[in-house]
């Protein structure tokens, strides 16, 4: 027998603990089955669709971010140039475009091969990764669509450093 053929036992359900966590943080969620929960989490520019994802095949918790953000074809190239940008500066995760539906969304996964168990903790860096990500970069995604900025002005827009207080 192989590594690969043995089943191995979680003691948790990683879905589990993002209920639970999403429970005490008076989040609105839905738990469409054993596999699969969807939250709604406040952010500081919108409210963010959090969709969590057990693959046991993969033994991986996958991670989809989205919020309220239709792209109009005709800025669908340009929205995926923001896209392009705005992945090469992060270290983790990414943001994506659902073609079909024109919806900017923040992806990530988070690897338990070998029957690895996740943490309280490391599903909430994983969801505060997600929403930080999109906090920064929101207002680009809405500087592309609905003031028609290029995505190089949207981005430089909003990565400018605040210096001194107020």
């Amino acid at each position: 027998m192989s590594l690969l053929e043995l089943e191995l036992d979680r003691t948790i359900h990683p879905v589990d603990i993002i209920e639970h966590i999403a429970a005490i943080s008076d989040w609105s969620f839905e738990r469409q089955d054993a596999d699969e929960i969807s939250i709604s989490v406040k952010g500081g520019w919108s409210d963010y669709h959090v969709s969590f994802n057990w693959m046991e095949e993969m033994e991986s918790l996958h991670l989809a971010c989205a919020f309220d953000l239709k792209v109009p074809e005709a800025r669908r190239g340009e929205i995926k140039q923001l896209i392009s940008l705005i992945n090469e500066q992060l270290w983790i995760g990414h943001f994506d475009i659902w073609s079909k539906e024109g919806v900017v969304l923040f992806r990530n996964s988070h690897l338990l091969s070998g029957g690895a168990e996740v943490s309280p903790q490391q599903c909430e860096a994983l969801l505060r990764s997600a929403t930080e990500s999109c906090d920064l970069y929101y207002q680009a995604f809405q500087f592309v669509v609905w003031a028609g900025k290029s995505a190089a002005d949207a981005l430089a827009e909003v990565m400018f450093e605040t210096v001194g207080q107020a």
